[in-house]
């Protein structure tokens, strides 16, 4: 009789096992437009969180940027800790898998004992000292009858695959930052390199007004207006050299390198601005990591509440052990010293002072909360998305706005010159003449720059890019 309940326990246990208690889970409405409402030459992207992004970058055809990238990936301290967090994450996973599976324990003793004389019960035949030896197996196995373990399993794959997303993310970020920084650099060399030409056409003209004045053609104002331009072109020049070198600092500290012995060498070299996948709304859903990694997180915190749920209903173990145990040595691996026990037990709460309604409340509140959070980083994405293609559309425009005011200016500086020449008009217009144009070119640099800029975090705001989709 006893047998038969035994087997009818097991049973019924292996038919409850297929339980769970979790809500079925179903991702969180977000508000997605059918197109981005600012439109421009972009092509269509292919949707997929699991993208191959490698080497995006390659984009901007330029291999000082490849190379930097490389090195960022590879030794990088924030993505190496990402890398870790990771790690960790798919450990935890099969630490919780393995309540799965049967656990298995072997123990062995051998002591000397007294019993006291005055010990409740005690027999008044028994031995007062006596030898005890004993080895024995223990397995337990704890049946998941209402879906604990198997939800926490489910949960924590989940994490694990947000974990993956995030590791993702980092990655994308730093890369990103990488090849702004990149970018901004390149930009401060434009600069320079205008500043500086600028500043050998202000010495020659500081040289043609000290001619003039030792002529006795021109004051001597002439020649302090010449001067005090000279020297605010380079003090720019010297402002735009310390902004880049602490810029070259960030570089250095992006692909793991001391600032001190890190340089990069000028290069002037335009960088084209290349065509960005951009797709429609509904496919950034899928190709942004950390979306994937927010929407994990509520599939997680969904799961958990299956978990706390189950803490309501009675927790079945099955055991089992045995071995062998004796007073003396010589006889402990004989038949007369064995033992065994075989049996299920079954055991709930009867109270608890509100713990497990506490926990099933904290439970649901969290899915509550990781699903507020999913829908932030949806629509913060597609804020994002709007802003670059803005940005894009609108700097592409200024700029080529800002390079006809520039050449307007350099005309008018040759003009101012040729009349300042004849005597027509006074270095004053000069002066205005120059810096107008200066202004201009370096506000052209900075538009591209900009530009250029706003292309990255598109690439960014759109989860990256695959090259073999390009």
């Amino acid at each position: 009789m006893a047998r038969s309940l035994t087997f009818a326990a097991i049973a019924s246990a292996v038919l409850l096992a297929a339980c769970s208690l979790a809500p079925h889970y179903e991702v969180p409405d977000v508000p997605v437009a059918a197109q981005y409402s600012t439109q421009g030459p972009w092509t269509a992207a292919s949707p997929a969180d699991q993208i191959d992004r490698a080497g995006w970058w390659k984009v901007y055809q330029e291999p000082e940027l490849d190379a930097l990238e490389q090195r960022l990936i590879a030794g990088n301290p924030d993505l190496r800790a990402a890398l870790f967090h990771y790690e960790q994450a798919q450990a935890y996973i099969r630490q919780v898998k393995s309540q799965a599976y049967p656990q298995v324990s072997a123990a062995g003793n051998v002591q000397r004992a007294r019993e006291s004389d005055t010990r409740p019960l005690r027999s008044p035949t028994g031995p007062t000292d006596y030898n005890s030896a004993t080895l024995g197996v223990q397995v337990d196995y704890e049946v998941d009858l209402w879906g604990r373990v198997r939800d926490s399993v489910a949960a924590s794959k989940d994490e694990g695959q947000a974990s993956q997303a995030d590791l993702a993310s980092t990655q994308l970020s730093l890369e990103i930052e990488l090849a702004r920084s990149y970018i901004d650099l390149r930009g401060l060399d434009q600069q320079i390199e205008l500043v500086e030409a600028t500043d050998a056409a202000y010495q020659k003209a500081l040289d043609l007004t000290r001619t003039r004045h030792g002529a006795g053609i021109v004051s001597g104002l002439d020649v302090a207006r010449a001067s005090n331009q000279l020297s605010s072109a380079e003090s720019d020049l010297t402002q735009i050299r310390a902004r880049r070198a602490v810029l070259e600092h960030a570089i250095a500290v992006l692909v793991a390198a001391s600032p001190s012995d890190f340089h990069i060498e000028p290069g002037t070299r335009r960088i084209a601005l290349p065509t960005i996948p951009v797709g429609v709304p509904s496919a950034l859903l899928q190709r942004r990591p950390d979306i994937a990694a927010a929407e994990r997180r509520v599939a997680e915190a969904n799961a958990r509440i299956g978990v706390a749920r189950s803490a309501y209903f009675p927790s079945l173990t099955l055991s089992a052990q045995g071995g062998v145990q004796s007073s003396a040595l010589g006889s402990l691996f004989s038949l007369p010293s064995s033992y065994w026990a075989i049996g299920p037990s079954l055991a709930v709460y009867l109270m608890d002072g509100g713990k497990r309604r506490a926990q099933l409340d904290a439970a649901k509140e969290a899915t509550e909360e990781a699903g507020a959070r999913y829908r932030s980083v949806v629509l913060a994405s597609f804020r994002q998305v709007e802003d670059d293609l803005t940005l894009l559309d609108d700097l592409g425009t200024a700029t080529g706005q800002q390079q006809d005011a520039a050449n307007a200016a350099e005309t008018s500086v040759d003009l101012s010159l040729s009349r300042y020449r004849r005597g027509a008009v006074s270095y004053l217009d000069v002066v205005e003449a120059q810096s107008a144009a200066l202004t201009a070119e370096r506000s052209v640099i900075v538009l591209r720059t900009q530009q250029l800029d706003a292309g990255v975090d598109l690439i960014h705001a759109v989860g990256g890019l695959s090259l073999r989709h390009n």
